[in-house]
């Protein structure tokens, strides 16, 4: 499968190294979100229970600083993950627009990701609901909440986790399966 991909890869020509430099340098002022995370979390469920777990964030660059990989999980107190997500975010020098690339919950979907001055937005168009999620990272502390907007209405707060940065991490990039 990889060795299929890589060839089609080659079909393609050979890399780009002023592309790959514009997508390494867009990530370089996504580099406060790299480290581990850990704090409290909460959502609304379906029902309207408000449900809290501790969640965990582990982010690091990848393919030479070109990408950033994240997963997220959400434990219950016992310890057990009850929720478990991962995603890359990416640079198009193409069209100087950051892609959220996510997996979770059995969903995958492709986002618009724009940093800000202190964190970063991104958006899950869901009909004629928006989903925003909204991140400030500051003095060592992540703050993400969500909302549900519909045109007309108040924004409906659903998601809110609060995080410490609790140390630095090597992943994704330690750990490279060696040629031998």
């Amino acid at each position: 499968m990889i060795l299929g991909a890589s060839l089609a890869a080659l079909g393609q020509g050979r890399p780009d190294p002023a592309l790959i430099a514009a997508q390494r340098e867009a990530m370089v002022p996504l580099a406060y979100m790299d480290g581990v995370w850990r704090g409290p979390a909460w959502t609304i469920l379906a029902s309207g229970e408000k449900h809290t777990v501790t969640q965990t964030e582990r982010i690091g660059p990848f393919l030479d600083g070109s990408v950033k990989v994240i997963e997220g999980r959400g434990y219950e107190p016992d310890g057990k993950v009850t929720f478990n997500a991962f995603a890359t975010i990416s640079y198009n020098p193409s069209s100087r627009a950051y892609t959220l690339h996510s997996y979770a919950q059995g969903y995958v979907g492709d986002f618009t990701f724009k940093p800000t001055a202190d964190g970063y937005v991104w958006e899950i168009p869901a009909g004629q609901m928006t989903i925003r999620y909204t991140a400030v990272i500051k003095d060592g502390a992540l703050r993400e909440v969500g909302d549900r907007i519909m045109p007309g209405k108040d924004p409906v707060r659903f998601f809110e986790m609060n995080l410490k940065r609790v140390g630095d991490t090597n992943w994704p990039a330690a750990g490279a399966v060696s040629p031998k």
